[in-house]
């Protein structure tokens, strides 16, 4: 299976273990969203210099509020499954990751879906303009502010 995809410059490739599989023998539906969040943290250190998810620096980081998952296929133990991220609809306080998560042995469409991640300003315990040091990585590589309805 090519790691490149039309539209989708960036992926990463994780492995199902022991422990991601449920009584039915295949991914279990809540550790999708593991495989995900593995892709979109290393997706973040891949375009923004230094960007380590576990420390907050100026007060202000991103908080994870949203997530959609479209379930296409079921994926096995120790099949290696290739999730392709890319960033979109960049807002003054949130923006988009979007993914695709396709198996490496056959290139089935595991699943879909997008995350939600909000700039939270962790002093104030509130919502926050996404950090500006994430904003030019982000618009960079494609993450467009949506068009209005007006």
């Amino acid at each position: 299976m090519s790691a490149d995809r039309e539209g989708w410059d960036f992926s990463f490739v994780d492995k199902v273990r022991f422990s991601d599989v449920d009584s039915m023998d295949h991914l279990n539906n809540a550790t999708f969203l593991s495989f995900f969040e593995s892709a979109r943290i290393a997706y973040m250190q891949s375009i923004v210099e230094n960007h380590d998810p576990t420390t907050v620096g100026d007060g202000v980081g991103l908080i994870f509020a949203e997530a959609h998952i479209n379930y296409r296929a079921p994926a096995y133990f120790d099949e290696e499954i290739r999730t392709f991220i890319r960033p979109r609809d960049l807002r003054r306080s949130s923006f988009r990751t979007e993914f695709l998560m396709v198996s490496e042995r056959d290139g089935r469409t595991i699943a879909d879906g997008w995350g939600a991640l909000v700039g939270y300003d962790y002093g104030a315990q509130k919502a926050a303009p996404v950090p500006e040091r994430l904003v030019g990585p982000l618009k960079a590589a494609g993450a467009e502010a949506p068009m209005s309805d007006g």
